[in-house]
């Protein structure tokens, strides 16, 4: 059965064959998804700007917003998918000079690089330990690696092992995350990624009981339908400290 109108992306320059989400990767130009768009769009701005100049390697890279981001400070910025349609509409719809893509493992890729970003997928792998080894491998002298995952204690449920995400093999507590990295990495550098702006002040407003109030007044759909596409990536913030709280986790490993 295909996907749902609201859950495909809408607006695509022509020739450009449009996603739908599966639960698998995160997607631009898909108003419901907004929200999660912009929580992974904040991370990719912030490693973008501390890859200036350098040749960086985003491995599953999806959709390939993430992989033209990087292309805007990079020397060049390489997507790397296996995915045939995730590469197909990366390749057709990222054209701009300084970006290219290549349809392949994150396992078997093989070139070498100054930098590898690695967003949102690690809580994917069987093996995530074998990636690391391999992104180790991969860096040239003085390289670096970002690799983000989700914070287990505020995406699942309190006290469950794991959210219901089905794609998800395991997800981390902070000191789980850092110890995965530091057993591949000398130097791990961890950040989370929290709410900002408007999403902090929606967090107090449902401390104050928000949900309940707009429920009542009938409003629950017009306010939402509003709220979610106006999120933007300044709506995120990433910093260390209090990493119990973080909605992610970002390590720099060198």
């Amino acid at each position: 059965m295909a996907a749902p109108a609201t859950y495909t992306q809408q607006d695509q320059p022509a020739g450009v064959p449009p996603l739908s989400l599966t639960g698998e990767r995160t997607l631009p130009d898909v108003p419901a998804e907004n929200y999660w768009f912009r929580r992974h769009l904040a991370v990719y701005r912030w490693v973008a700007e501390r890859c200036r100049g350098l040749r960086v390697v985003d491995m599953a890279c999806g959709e390939g917003y993430g992989t033209a981001v990087l292309a805007e400070r990079a020397a060049e910025a390489t997507g790397v998918d296996a995915n045939p349609d995730a590469h197909e509409h990366a390749r057709v719809k990222y054209t701009r000079p300084g970006v290219r893509f290549v349809r392949d493992l994150v396992e078997t890729y093989d070139e070498p690089c100054d930098a590898i970003v690695f967003l949102q997928t690690i809580e994917h792998l069987e093996d995530p330990g074998a990636a690391l080894d391999r992104f180790r491998s991969l860096l040239r002298p003085g390289g670096v690696a970002y690799v983000s995952t989700p914070n287990v204690l505020t995406l699942a449920p309190p006290g469950a092992v794991k959210s219901d995400n089905p794609w998800h093999v395991r997800e981390y507590r902070a000191g789980e995350f850092r110890e995965l990295c530091a057993a591949s990495f000398e130097s791990v550098e961890l950040l989370g990624v929290f709410h900002a702006r408007k999403l902090l002040l929606h967090d107090w407003a449902l401390r104050l009981g928000w949900d309940d109030l707009h429920a009542r007044l009938g409003i629950t759909n017009r306010f939402y339908d509003w709220f979610t596409p106006a999120i933007s990536e300044t709506d995120f913030a990433l910093r260390p400290g209090g990493l119990d709280r973080a909605l992610d986790f970002l390590a720099i490993l060198r």
